[in-house]
């Protein structure tokens, strides 16, 4: 599934950038990396640096002279852009790219990205099927090249994952209120037996931060036990050193 879908780097300046590009990428399972008209020699010695592991990616990395023949193989061509274009051509959010992914699940899909300096030019976009700015502070829009892949890695991986990634979540074991209780009651009879609730008068409302700071907390049963033994391991300790 992963495999169809692939970066396209134009014109990129620094071999560092498409290391960082690459090492992103594999971090997400994605392997296809398509470079148009690199500023310098590549591979170069920093692009294999930054990679890190992930220098099988720059080796099967397709070198083109132009955007039409890098983004051929593709049925689906995204721009990235920091800024909004005043140019005929739909700019998409990334909820809109799921919805885009699952009516065309079958598609093959290509991010190309722009330079370094000065991003996609409008005749790059105007080969693309959508644009796709990045959210960030109306300040500062500007990302780094790295930077933009790992985020749109990311957001497909979510999206490729959704069911996988809820499953997961859900599966965790959050211990019963009846467990919390029990635990509650053990730290309540420990600490009247050390006349912690003093003034007297105050011990409901002690009582009361007691539940709000741990009934709000969702510990697993093996948790619960870990917490539960360090406190009576607490009061063990005090008992001796008297």
């Amino acid at each position: 599934m992963k495999n169809k879908f692939g970066f396209i780097l134009v014109n990129p300046q620094l071999g560092e950038n498409i290391g960082a590009c690459a090492r992103s990428m594999k971090n997400f399972n994605f392997k296809k990396l398509n470079i148009v008209s690199p500023k310098f020699a590549f591979p170069n010695h920093k692009t294999k640096v930054t990679s890190v592991g992930a220098y099988d990616i720059i080796n099967n990395a397709k070198v083109f002279k132009n955007i039409e023949e890098a983004i051929n193989e593709f049925d689906i061509v995204i721009s990235l852009s920091a800024r909004r274009r005043d140019i005929n051509k739909k700019h998409i959010s990334f909820k809109d790219f799921k919805d885009i992914l699952k009516k065309r699940a079958s598609s093959k899909f290509g991010f190309m990205f722009g330079p370094e300096s000065s991003g996609l030019s409008n005749k790059d976009i105007s080969l693309s099927n959508f644009i796709l700015q990045i959210p960030t502070s109306k300040n500062f829009k500007s990302l780094n090249l790295s930077h933009s892949v790992t985020i749109v890695c990311y957001e497909i991986f979510k999206a490729l994952n959704n069911k996988y990634l809820n499953k997961k979540s859900k599966n965790l074991k959050i211990s019963s209120k009846f467990k919390v209780l029990s635990l509650v009651k053990h730290l309540t009879k420990l600490l009247e037996k050390k006349d912690f609730f003093l003034p007297i008068e105050k011990k409901q409302s002690m009582l009361t931060n007691i539940n709000n700071l741990i009934y709000r907390l969702e510990p697993n049963d093996k948790e619960l036990r870990i917490l539960a033994s360090i406190i009576s391991s607490l009061n063990k300790k005090r008992i001796n050193d008297n």
